[in-house]
Order: structure tokens, then C-alpha cells, then sequence
């Protein structure tokens, strides 16, 4: 009984992160991961893609799905452009990014699912900001308008010190109505 448990657990996750049957899609991933990753390619987003990998979730994460030769541009829009879910790992350096901006304005044009992570920082300390002044008005405006509305998508919170997710929104029973240790974060 608990082997079966687990089984509808792993089998309740595959869903909910590709968005149901596997085989009605063609997309290059299932799920394509947002980071920064001087902040969490080691830690969040390295496991992540790990534990997704072994669920035989098909993830993109760039040092893992991107190989010496391929445009960058144009392999990580093509990815975000056929996932069905973005999962977006923001921390503390992740504004700062040109790159993990576009993905994220990306992934929200693209009208995908997407899951925030909240890694180490608040929705209310994320700041898109023009920096050196390279960027241009309409990038701006691009960016922030997806920072906004990702910021009000209900997530997960994770602090990495204390190694806590934030406050679990539903527990698994033998009817597979909920989803055990799935942790839900509402806005501020």
C-alpha cells in the first residue's frame, strides 16, 4: 500500500509539472528551468533538473541540455518556446541577469505554466533595473511586466540556510487527491 502511495505521488508530480499525458506533445522538454546561476545552478536548480530527470521528466537546464557550438539564443528560446512548464528559481543576483530576464519575458509571452521558486529572496525585493543603462525602454518595460506578473503567481519559497520550504499546502492520500510535501507560498 505505501509502495503504491509513492507510485501515484511520482505519478501525480509528472502530471502536474508536464501538464498531463506525455505523449500528446512533441516539445523538446517537459519543463524548462529559469535560474541564475551563480546563485542556484549548484544547489535548487542542479537538483531540481536531478530529481526531475529521475521522475523521467524531461528538463532543460542549460550546463546540462547545451553542448559547445549551439547558439545560445537561439537553443534556450527554442526550449522555452516548446516546454509546457516553466519553472523559474528566483534568488538574490537573478535581476541582475539580461538572460534570466528574457527567459522569464519569454516564458510569460509564451503563455506557459510557471512555477516560481523563491530562493533566498521576496517577492517584494525583486527589482528589474537598468544597471549600466544598456538596456533599452522597451526591454524595461518587457521585463518588468513579466517580473510582475510572476511575482503574483502563488510559488514555493525555499531558504537555503535553514534548508525550509515554506508552508505545505496539501497532503497525499490513497485517493490521489492532493500532493504530499508540495509546498505553496501566496504573495505578500
Amino acid at each position: 500500500m505505501v509502495r503504491r502511495s509513492i507510485l501515484q505521488y511520482k505519478n501525480y508530480q509528472r502530471r502536474l509539472l508536464t501538464g498531463g499525458d506525455r505523449s500528446s506533445s512533441s516539445s523538446s522538454c517537459d519543463v524548462f528551468i529559469n535560474h541564475r546561476g551563480i546563485d542556484t545552478k549548484r544547489s535548487v536548480a542542479g537538483l531540481l533538473h536531478h530529481n526531475l530527470s529521475r521522475l523521467n521528466v524531461r528538463s532543460f537546464l542549460d550546463r546540462e541540455s547545451m553542448r559547445p557550438g549551439d547558439n545560445l539564443f537561439e537553443k534556450i528560446n527554442d526550449a522555452i518556446r516548446n516546454c509546457r512548464v516553466g519553472v523559474t528559481i528566483f534568488s538574490p543576483n537573478y535581476c541582475n541577469s539580461y538572460f534570466c530576464l528574457h527567459e522569464l519575458a519569454l516564458i510569460m509571452e509564451s503563455k506557459k505554466k510557471v512555477i516560481p521558486i523563491f530562493c533566498d529572496v521576496k517577492p517584494s525585493e525583486l527589482r528589474v533595473l537598468d544597471g549600466d543603462g544598456q538596456r533599452s525602454s522597451d526591454e524595461l518595460h518587457r521585463f518588468r511586466r513579466a517580473l510582475d506578473e510572476a511575482r503574483y503567481t502563488v510559488g514555493i519559497t525555499f531558504d537555503s540556510i535553514n534548508g525550509d520550504l515554506s508552508h505545505t499546502g496539501c497532503l497525499l492520500n490513497e485517493s490521489n487527491t492532493g500532493c504530499q510535501d508540495l509546498a505553496i507560498h501566496k504573495r505578500e
